[in-house]
């Protein structure tokens, strides 16, 4: 059964994100969006050492926001290097994809 509480769109989209990791360090990478829903994404091709709770910034396009680090893929799985985050910024929309259209479109097909 899946536990989301909104639809996922799988995108590919480049990324920005910076912020600190689990030993206090400032770091900057980037990465990509693998899924997106209304209020989150999923992170992929992040090399930096997180914790769940953590905040980071990303910038897609020019627009930045801030994410709360949801979930992380356990190290030496096929997830490894995948972050679920949280969109903290609610005014802000970062893509130009909106995932509830793109899921009811898909659901119409």
């Amino acid at each position: 059964m899946d536990r989301r509480r909104e639809p996922r769109v799988f995108v590919e989209l480049p990324v920005q994100i910076w912020g600190v990791d689990a030993k206090s360090r400032p770091f900057t990478q980037p990465a990509s969006l693998r899924t997106i829903s209304g209020r989150g994404a999923t992170l992929q091709g992040v090399t930096v050492h997180l914790q769940p709770g953590s905040l980071l910034d990303l910038q897609y396009q020019g627009s930045k926001a801030q994410f709360r680090v949801v979930w992380l893929g356990k190290a030496g799985t096929e997830m490894q290097g995948e972050v679920g985050v949280e969109n903290l910024s609610k005014d802000i929309l970062l893509w130009d994809v909106d995932p509830l259209r793109c899921a009811a479109s898909v659901g119409e097909g």
